[in-house]
């Protein structure tokens, strides 16, 4: 039989389903902005806190950009707490005790990152040792290295430009600082130019598109957020450098993820690591690389919280492994691989940096901050699982 014309008024468009899982994210988000905002009587959103929550939280940013890569290809990393102490310990005493300059320290902290994540993608890409065991041997070898290092001690006094990478700011023009304005604007034109391309490219290869109103809704969203932050920030101390940096990562790695071959390769990994084998895909250089521009974004990390604590301790990076998989997983990464997006998890690294904000203003316990950010990741996983199940 042969089959029946579209009906008068259907246009045919192919139609992608919202993800729900994104824009829920996005609503957590906000929704604990705005609870926050509220109980701590509107100085959740003073400037000054707007720009420490991204200075404070800035390697859990930066690990879990790496991380959701990671766990995109079916791995996991437990040694970037152990290795941000070590690298930022050679940092140091490249600086105070070797005579090095604070650029070149920072060179050197980014290639002993990559080459620590080279040694542990040889064992899991070559050797076939898993992710799990290779890193988990890491976060003990590297959390003594850093103790040998540092004789258990603390290097401080560090030169001012390499703190400045952390809390330092870019030149302001007044209150507001037009420069911030000036680069938010610019953003939100780049973010507008990438949608809407995306959206083309979408439609030349008649694949299914997101409808024409939560497509332009979620730009006009994001355009909102992008300049409401910056109005913030201009009317703060200015554009905080970290913060510069951090865009250039998401915009770096959403391009590396969304449109090059290697991306395509780690998603084709997770998602079937035989069919990806059959398919012709490098699995063993994939997985080797995936950990070297891991360990490249723990030195980066290490050089950030470097700079933000003026020193180098043996006992730094405790627990940023564990922030960075929660940041990930809150952000819609998948446990078992093969999902999950850049902007993700720097939402979900912004969920939990919101949560410690708002509960530190509120004098919340410790004990109940953690109590609290385990139930959320609970929460946000467990949503994760339903939605796949209900498909």
């Amino acid at each position: 039989m042969a089959p029946l014309p579209p009906k008068p008024g259907k246009t045919g468009k192919k139609r992608r389903r919202v993800d729900l899982r994104a824009y829920g994210i996005l609503g957590a988000l906000a929704v604990i902005i705005l609870l926050f905002q509220i109980l701590t009587g509107g100085r959740l959103l003073y400037p000054g806190n707007v720009s420490n929550l991204f200075q404070q939280n800035a390697y859990v940013l930066i690990l879990a950009i790496g991380m959701v890569i990671v766990i995109i290809a079916g791995h996991i990393d437990l040694s970037v707490g152990s290795v941000v102490a070590t690298v930022g310990a050679i940092a140091a005493l490249a600086m105070n005790n070797w005579g090095m300059p604070w650029w070149a320290a920072v060179l050197l902290s980014l290639v002993v990152g990559a080459v620590i994540g080279a040694w542990q993608g040889f064992w899991v890409a070559f050797v076939g040792i898993p992710a799990f065991i290779v890193t988990l041997a890491g976060m003990l070898v590297f959390r003594g290295t850093a103790l040998i290092l540092l004789t258990g001690g603390t290097i401080s006094g560090l030169p001012r430009p390499y703190t400045a990478i952390s809390s330092g700011t870019l030149p302001a023009t007044g209150t507001p600082d037009l420069v911030t304005l000036g680069i938010g604007a610019l953003a939100c034109v780049a973010l507008v130019v990438q949608q809407l391309r995306g959206r083309a490219d979408l439609r030349r290869l008649d694949l299914p598109r997101e409808r024409n109103g939560s497509f332009i809704f979620k730009i006009a969203l994001a355009v909102v957020a992008i300049m409401y932050l910056c109005y913030l920030l201009a009317y703060s101390r200015g554009m905080p450098i970290i913060v510069v940096i951090l865009a250039v990562l998401v915009l770096a790695y959403s391009f590396l993820l969304n449109r090059t071959v290697f991306g395509r390769h780690v998603y084709a990994m997770g998602g079937n690591l035989n069919a990806a084998m059959m398919s012709g895909v490098k699995t063993q250089w994939v997985n080797f690389f995936v950990f070297v521009n891991m360990g490249f974004l723990a030195g980066l990390a290490a050089v950030v919280s470097t700079a933000r604590a003026g020193g180098a301790v043996a006992s730094a990076g405790g627990g940023f492994e564990l922030d960075a998989i929660a940041a990930v997983f809150i952000g819609g990464a998948s446990v078992q691989g093969g999902v999950g997006t850049v902007v993700g998890a720097v939402i979900g690294a912004l969920v939990m940096g919101v949560l410690n904000q708002g509960l530190s203003i509120l004098s919340v316990d410790a004990a109940w901050q953690q109590v609290i950010k385990g139930l959320v990741l609970l929460a946000a996983v467990a949503f994760g699982f339903s939605r796949r199940k209900a498909r």
